[in-house]
């Protein structure tokens, strides 16, 4: 036993190490990335309007016309909450398709097609519907997340082992048991699957959306600067956006670390 437990922590500690090693390096590559591209710009003396460097785009950060901290807040708060909206309902949604086949004939061809809809078509529409505001670009992060999670969970809920369903049956488990103890826990590494794409897309929904009509927000800004060919606020933006999905993506990381075994997440 003390043997096995000194094993387990070699293994541990190893693991720690590496995935200290593995941070630093992507660090290291950033950083890298960063300095090449100052150098880059520097020698060759490329225009600031078409590519600052990013010591330049750094110094918008502490300017107040920007608004930055307003901006970045009406975007999370678009991503965030359209994400969430779209995790959740797919998910439910999902539960009934596999439960019901007759439900799942007749609404979820037809939830096939509404997704061949072009998100940015989508746009005008929910201005004209729900105005301007947070709540129309929440409507088409959701409407651009809430795909994914559906296939995915819908599959991880249709590949649980049939025999376990067989027997929770055979013990008059009720469905809510049967959900709860068996499909639930086995679909997991499928619907973070499917949150890890809609994370990389939600992003993209909350700009769509502020592109074609919003008074506020990060992609609201970029609109406002183009006009003045002011390069390093866009920068500064895209930058921004690129730290929300990335923290979102994160987020979604770090809780199926916390509620998916290692097999699961390994058998995904």
């Amino acid at each position: 036993m003390a043997v096995e437990a000194l094993s387990y922590d070699v293994v541990q500690q190893v693991r720690r190490q590496q995935a200290i090693v593995r941070a630093l390096t992507v660090i290291a590559v950033h950083l890298g990335a960063l300095l090449v591209w100052q150098l880059a710009v520097t020698l060759l003396s490329i225009p600031d309007f078409i590519l600052p460097p990013p010591s330049k785009v750094l110094a918008t950060l502490p300017l107040p016309q920007y608004a930055w901290a307003p901006n970045t807040l009406v975007t999370a708060i678009e991503i965030f909450g359209g994400y969430l909206l779209g995790v959740a309902v797919a998910v439910v949604l999902a539960m009934f398709f596999v439960w019901s086949p007759l439900l799942n004939l007749l609404i979820m061809p037809l939830l096939v097609t509404l997704n061949m809809i072009p998100k940015v078509a989508l746009g005008p529409l929910f201005v004209v519907w729900f105005s301007f505001g947070i709540v129309p670009n929440m409507l088409i992060v959701f409407s651009i997340c809430f795909f994914p999670v559906l296939l995915t969970t819908i599959r991880g809920l249709r590949e649980v082992d049939p025999d376990l369903l067989n027997l929770v049956k055979s013990l008059r488990g009720s469905r809510w048991q049967l959900f709860r103890k068996i499909q639930f826990p086995g679909e997991l590494p499928f619907i973070f699957s499917g949150m890890k794409v809609s994370a990389i897309l939600a992003v993209a929904g909350a700009v769509v959306g502020e592109f074609i009509a919003s008074e506020s927000g990060l992609g609201f800004l970029m609109i406002q600067v183009q006009a003045s060919l002011d390069t390093a606020a866009m920068l500064m933006a895209i930058t921004i956006l690129t730290l929300l999905g990335v923290a979102l993506y994160g987020l979604v990381w770090l809780l199926e670390m916390v509620v998916t075994v290692k097999d699961e997440r390994e058998g995904a």
